[in-house]
């Protein structure tokens, strides 16, 4: 659910460009939604709270539920590089958790670190800019207070705010995920592919057979088996033993 760890991965070779669009229309669709159930839910009392008006700024303010606005301590380009930094260690964690060459979460708990993960990051830096560290998060529900009747100020307030959580975290997490592999996953070893054996090769459909001719073939002993009179004309005999060892050189 997050854009800009799909971009990432796909600039970085892990994810085919193809599934880019299908991943991001799937995530704003479903931040959208999102967004328009929370305001059907808490409809009265965000005008009980607002004196019925849907404000952007002021001791009033509601739109701060939906989508990162600049708070007033803030510059455009600090919350620039807030959102940039914020978003490429996030990239940089996630990368490390699921790298299973350098000791990932245990199996099955990686959704849970990744949750600690985003609440540490906002508990400590996310005072500044909100923390949106996601395209999806932020873009989508914006549009929405955009039509819900909070008007064009959501896009115009701070500056014109609005761009920086959609273009900061891409950035982010691209140079997030370029420092992990550089001086992080370039350092582990890797094991590498033994091709004699029989793998399947998941991305590519291909499967690797043992070489012919590798192991000894093995013979196993006759059996000797006694024959009555009177079946034995229902026993076809067995070939020659010169006929069956000539299998080995096909």
């Amino acid at each position: 659910m997050n854009a800009a760890v799909t971009f990432a991965n796909c600039a970085l070779g892990r994810v085919p460009w193809r599934k880019f669009p299908v991943y991001v229309l799937g995530q704003f669709l479903g931040s959208f939604l999102a967004a328009a159930t929370i305001y059907s839910l808490f409809y009265t009392a965000i005008l009980r709270f607002s004196g019925g008006q849907l404000m952007v700024t002021g001791p009033v303010a509601t739109a701060g539920i939906f989508a990162t606005y600049l708070p007033d301590h803030m510059t455009l380009w600090r919350g620039f590089l807030n959102e940039a930094w914020l978003t490429g260690m996030l990239q940089l964690c996630l990368f490390a958790i699921t790298d299973q060459e350098n000791n990932p979460a245990l199996p099955g708990t990686q959704a849970l670190v990744i949750g600690i993960l985003v609440v540490i990051i906002g508990v400590s830096l996310g005072m500044n800019t909100g923390y949106a560290i996601n395209p999806s998060r932020d873009l989508p529900p914006r549009i929405f207070t955009f039509i819900a009747g909070w008007g064009k100020q959501v896009f115009s307030d701070g500056e014109n705010w609005w761009w920086v959580p959609v273009v900061a975290p891409l950035l982010g997490a691209y140079l997030g995920g370029i420092i992990y592999l550089v001086f992080i996953g370039s350092t582990i070893p890797r094991e590498p592919l033994k091709l004699e054996n029989s793998v399947a090769y998941e991305d590519h459909g291909i499967t690797v057979l043992p070489k012919m001719g590798s192991h000894e073939p093995t013979i196993s002993p006759l059996t000797p088996v006694s024959v009555s009179p009177a079946n034995r004309s229902s026993v076809r005999p067995a070939p020659p033993l010169h006929d069956s060892m000539a299998l080995e050189h096909f």
